[in-house]
């Protein structure tokens, strides 16, 4: 299911042993966009602390009780290391993270999550469920991802705050076409879907939804995500409503607009290693096999 970050924000984090804090932002990846670490402020149980809470934790919500249960002990995030939110996290700051949490890094692998999708998979030591192969896979990437770190501990930070994205403008091909106001966050990989885009500015009244993979850069310091699009192709677009949730025939509408692949197919070779495309000699249908 798809959630907005802002339906995200406020949601209790419940440990094994008791209440954390509440949801306050989030660390997302700007290379892969998808969510690192909840921002949990702790609130007055340890004097209003912020911590991180990685997703490899996160259980199934609760949404009538707005709880999001994490598989961790208070005693594990009051003795966890101590990280500055008001600050650029570096690498070498989640390496002590992650290893302190005795999680796998996320990186180095083909998938979001080490070689697969799922971000609580790696808790099994795998990246995905499937054959030997698979998990062979899952090794040799969590085994890059070690030399990776070692090789990039001092590189420029790479995660950046969900809230501070918002009101970025987004540029077409030919022009601006409004400004970012909200995510959409799947909430099983904790891929970042879709930027909410305001147009009201150009069509007054308007919201559209593009995807990452259509943008073709962000400027961080002038605060502009540039995509490869074209201002009459973000104005045609079919319009978002918040107030509906976001079904996969729509999303099926919105790729078919924009005559852009969705992103599901890939996540299905993620999920099966054995899966393999097969095009049909006749009409040149794509089917799948596994």
């Amino acid at each position: 299911m798809l959630r907005s970050m802002s339906e995200l924000e406020g949601y209790a984090i419940q440990a094994t042993d008791g209440p954390i804090g509440h949801v306050k932002d989030f660390y997302f990846d700007d290379k892969s966009w998808v969510v690192r670490y909840l921002i949990v402020d702790t609130g007055s149980w340890l004097s209003s602390r912020k911590v991180l809470i990685s997703p490899i934790a996160i259980g199934k919500s609760n949404l009538g009780d707005r709880i999001l249960p994490a598989s961790i002990s208070r005693e594990q995030v009051k003795n966890s290391p101590d990280i500055d939110t008001d600050k650029p996290v570096s690498r070498q700051h989640e390496m002590e993270y992650l290893g302190y949490y005795s999680y796998p890094y996320y990186w180095g692998g083909a998938g979001f999550w080490g070689a697969g999708v799922y971000p609580n998979a790696m808790l099994m030591g795998v990246g995905f469920v499937g054959s030997d192969a698979a998990h062979t896979t899952a090794q040799a990437a969590e085994a890059r991802a070690a030399r990776e770190a070692v090789r990039h501990q001092d590189d420029d930070p790479h995660l950046r705050s969900g809230k501070a994205i918002m009101k970025y403008d987004i540029e077409a091909i030919d022009g601006g076409v409004g400004h970012v106001q909200g995510l959409l966050i799947d909430e099983e990989t904790w891929a970042i879907r879709y930027l909410i885009v305001n147009t009201g500015n150009w069509w007054v009244g308007h919201k559209v939804l593009i995807a990452p993979q259509w943008i073709k850069s962000v400027s961080w310091p002038d605060h502009t995500v540039l995509v490869n699009l074209t201002r009459q192709a973000v104005k045609d677009a079919p319009p978002y409503d918040s107030a509906i949730k976001l079904d996969r025939d729509q999303e099926i509408g919105l790729h078919n607009h924009y005559e852009r692949a969705g992103y599901w197919a890939d996540e299905v070779k993620l999920e099966n290693p054995q899966y393999h495309l097969i095009k049909s000699a006749a009409s040149g249908a794509i089917h799948t096999k596994l």
